[in-house]
């Protein structure tokens, strides 16, 4: 069995997760400003691409919505969620199921909580997952470290915003290869 690391991203296989990244959460996380603009061009790239997109929050009337540089680009509904992983909100994985993408990217926060819980679901669902290092972070920069090596222990593939574009686009030519360039400068 490959590992996600060791499998290139398909444009037709491929589905971003946007987790939790909202106001109130936001505001305590370690190299915040980086996290919301990486987000924000892995957002725009993936619109560019035609790869879908979800989005959660976790009990959004304590921590608030999404963070509106963010939330402007996002379309539909967020999925709201209690449970830390993703994964034990029944609407997320029919959501996740619909989208028929079995190539999982996942951005937002905390590292070592949700994101890790959530890779560890899907890995265990039979997803491969990547996880944008530079897209999710921790109030800490330990605890994010420490959530890292623990999905890549458990099979999770690390990338940054700008592998996972081109890794996707695949080729330097065309307007859509003109329109990423735009966002990753």
């Amino acid at each position: 069995m490959r590992k996600a690391s060791e499998e290139m991203l398909g444009i037709d296989n491929a589905l971003l997760v946007v987790v939790d990244v909202q106001v109130k959460l936001v505001r305590a996380i370690y190299q915040r400003e980086s996290l919301v603009e990486n987000a924000v061009k892995l957002i725009r790239g993936m619109q560019v691409l035609d790869v879908p997109i979800l989005y959660t929050e976790q009990n959004p009337d304590g921590l608030g919505p999404t963070v509106s540089p963010l939330a402007e680009l996002l379309e539909g509904e967020a999925i709201v969620k209690t449970s830390f992983s993703c994964c034990g909100e029944k609407c997320f994985s029919e959501a996740v199921n619909a989208t028929k993408r079995k190539q999982i990217l996942l951005v937002g926060i905390e590292t070592h909580v949700c994101i890790y819980q959530t890779a560890v679901d899907l890995i265990g669902a039979g997803y491969t997952v990547q996880v944008v290092s530079d897209a999710v972070s921790s109030r800490t920069p330990e605890n994010k470290q420490i959530g890292l090596e623990k999905m890549k222990d458990a099979g999770a593939g690390l990338t940054s915003v700008e592998m996972v574009l081109f890794e996707l686009l695949k080729e330097a030519d065309g307007p859509r290869f003109k329109e990423i360039l735009g966002i990753v400068k």
